[in-house]
């Protein structure tokens, strides 16, 4: 879903975010328990994606999230055990 949402399937436009890619750690799938903390973190900060709060349910406990656009992961995070959220 993360993928969906970050690529353009055009290499040029793509290019940055594949060498970020390369430095991650992928989960291809997402455990029920994973999806379940999602959906609480969702549920407690009224705010946010599916996308979003799965996002921040992974980088628990103690991770970061990168993105160009913070409101929504912040309110996520203030609900979350130690995540962090960077602006880049």
């Amino acid at each position: 879903m993360v993928l969906v949402e970050s690529l353009h399937r055009h290499a040029a436009r793509d290019a940055n975010a594949s060498r970020f890619l390369k430095t991650c750690i992928i989960e291809a799938s997402v455990l029920p328990a994973v999806a379940r903390r999602a959906a609480e973190l969702r549920r407690r900060a009224r705010a946010g994606s599916a996308v979003d709060a799965l996002v921040v349910a992974l980088a628990e406990p103690g991770g970061t999230v990168l993105t160009g656009d913070r409101a929504d992961l912040e309110m996520l995070a203030a609900h979350a055990d130690g995540v962090a959220v960077e602006v880049v």
